[in-house]
């Protein structure tokens, strides 16, 4: 248990240095939120992630994540982002155990969540997924897309629009890899202004690419990789998009 404490701390620390460094070349000093991605690991390490201080979890995989969220339910002060593909007959569970969900893509799916969300419940945070590099295996609404799917999510009683999200393809140079992000962000900015809306949340950044993403806007980044170690393989529910 040490070793594993240890091991943690260590990587906790060095993703949040590179995200205050970040912060700090654009001046924008705590202005970004660090979630921890644990899908495919086991409770007791996000347990002992908790224990550093963390208290954000992104989960891809429901049952297994229903699973964890019955297990750590002793930790009152948690919340749990949903944030992979998200069919019809999952999302009476998500609704009411999750507290955000960052892959809403159609109207279809944002009704079922507003209308089996729990009235005891706080309205459910959500984000828009945005397919920002058009690409076929990935999930997400196109941008032209947008307008139409925010105006109806926004009147949903039980849903809170938080704001977009997006995994932009895999860009090894910094300035390409800024595009997509600053694309998005102009993208939440615009819909802000034609709506009236007050969407905060810019949940985009992983391991290989938060610096990009905190200088174009990101508020919330998605890490997995850099923080647990390699991802161990899921049989229980495949997907395609890769939230690290």
């Amino acid at each position: 248990m040490y070793n594993l404490m240890t091991l943690l701390k260590n990587r906790f620390q060095r993703v949040y240095d590179r995200i205050h460094q970040a912060e700090q070349a654009c001046n924008r000093n705590g202005q970004v939120q660090l979630l921890a991605v644990s899908k495919t690991k086991p409770a007791s390490m996000v347990r002992e992630a908790w224990h550093l201080g963390q208290k954000h979890f992104g989960e891809s995989y429901l049952q297994e994540a229903l699973g964890k969220i019955n297990e750590l339910n002793d930790l009152s002060d948690i919340h749990w982002h949903f944030i992979g593909p998200i069919q019809s007959n999952k999302t009476r569970d998500i609704s009411t155990h999750f507290d955000w969900v960052h892959s809403v893509d159609r109207l279809k799916i944002a009704q079922r969540l507003n209308d089996q969300r729990p009235q005891e419940l706080s309205p459910l945070n959500i984000c828009l997924q945005v397919n920002i590099s058009g690409e076929g295996t990935k999930s997400g609404i196109s941008l032209s897309e947008l307008p139409s799917l925010v105006q109806s999510i926004a009147s949903l009683p039980n849903l809170k629009l938080r704001g977009l999200m997006a995994i932009p393809a895999p860009e090894a140079d910094p300035d390409c890899q800024r595009e997509p992000f600053r694309a998005l962000a102009n993208a939440l900015h615009t819909l802000n202004d034609e709506f009236s809306l007050a969407m905060d949340t810019l949940s985009m950044g992983m391991t290989d690419d938060l610096e990009s993403a905190i200088q174009e806007g990101s508020t919330m980044v998605r890490i997995g990789t850099a923080l647990f170690g390699s991802r161990l393989s899921s049989q229980q529910e495949p997907q395609m998009d890769n939230n690290k």
